[in-house]
């Protein structure tokens, strides 16, 4: 049977919507340098890699999250691995979106899924549809709350969600796709786990391609991680999928999914630097290497600047002042030891 989902569009909807439009073309029309959101980027990824598996039981606290993103530990809990998986899943993504290489599929939810849950199930379950029943308990109680579809329904449940996206997706507004197929995976259900986390992404994905240019500062998951239990009260449904499926109703879903994205939206505005494209704001290659630098190794030195350009003493130090007068970088040390780092919105 084709799926069509049963929602409707509401005034609240309909102005939420309007809403997402307008700040998604502010966002789109401002002429920012290509570099100006290096640390607006790597706080958001750490955000978004916070909320969502926190979302999910992850214990880790927002700081200790930073710390393991930007230490790279090599012996990895498995609270920690959650976070770093999601975090590598967030910048394959966007690097795969910089280049538009790919669309909705059953493959692209397998990649996520599989990089998502890597080294968290067992080989034979990554990036595969699960192969025998599971449940959904209340996280409070334990209590056995919904009884997601037969093994053998997923795929052909899974291909039917996907088709419409993509038969659809000329004609319904993409924010309605985009809600529509975060609810109807979650209740297909269709992994072992790491369900939640891969719908969240996917939904990420397709955000992106409506045009929302500030993916990498988006993190949508944290307004869902500001109330988990309503989060899971919306996204989620009470019963056994095989009776209620034709009852689903999306409309509220979609008004509190369409909330959620205006909310982060507003935060990305107030942290966005008000600042325009101009001559004196424009980065050079160099530059470019100091921030590489930084990304890779957490710090940089003019010892180590020295290695990378062939520029003179005292305009490498020119150099340093423009990336920090910009807000990039702060200068750390004194004298002989002096070194720069990312200055992050907490310093």
């Amino acid at each position: 049977m084709r799926f069509v989902p049963k929602y409707t569009i509401t005034n609240q909807l309909l102005a939420n919507i309007k809403q997402i439009t307008s700040l998604v073309a502010e966002f789109n029309n401002r002429q920012l340098s290509k570099l100006v959101m290096v640390d607006f980027i790597q706080q958001a990824q750490a955000v978004s890699s916070f909320a969502s598996t926190s979302i999910e039981g992850n214990p880790l606290p927002l700081t200790e999250v930073k710390k393991i993103l930007k230490t790279k530990p090599e012996n990895l809990r498995d609270s920690e691995r959650e976070v770093t998986n999601y975090n590598q899943a967030l910048t394959n993504l966007n690097r795969q979106l910089s280049n538009q290489s790919f669309s909705l599929d059953l493959p692209l939810l397998f990649s996520i899924h599989h990089q998502v849950m890597n080294g968290l199930l067992p080989d034979f379950q990554l990036g595969k549809f699960r192969q025998q029943p599971v449940v959904v308990n209340d996280p409070r109680t334990g209590e056995v709350v919904y009884l997601p579809p037969d093994q053998n329904e997923i795929k052909s449940l899974m291909i039917d969600l996907i088709s419409f996206i993509q038969h659809e997706s000329q004609i319904i507004d993409p924010l309605i796709l985009a809600g529509v197929f975060h609810k109807q995976m979650v209740l297909i259900h269709p992994f072992m786990d790491g369900n939640g986390r891969t719908a969240r992404l996917a939904t990420k994905v397709m955000l992106a391609k409506m045009g929302l240019n500030t993916f990498n500062l988006f993190s949508f998951e944290n307004y869902y991680n500001q109330n988990v239990s309503k989060y899971f009260q919306t996204v989620g449904e009470f019963g056994d999928y095989s009776e209620i499926k034709d009852k689903v109703e999306f409309t509220s879903w979609l008004e509190y999914f369409t909330a959620g994205i205006i909310d982060e939206l507003l935060r990305v505005k107030k942290i966005l630097p008000k600042q325009v494209l101009t001559p004196k704001d424009r980065l050079e290659p160099y530059h470019e290497k100091i921030l590489a630098f930084i990304r890779e190794h957490g710090f940089i030195s003019d010892r180590d600047y020295v290695k990378l350009t062939k520029r003179a003493k005292a305009t490498r130090a020119l150099d340093f002042q423009k990336l920090m007068d910009l807000g990039f970088i702060k200068r750390q040390g004194k004298g002989k030891s002096t070194y720069y780092v990312f200055k992050t919105n907490e310093n």
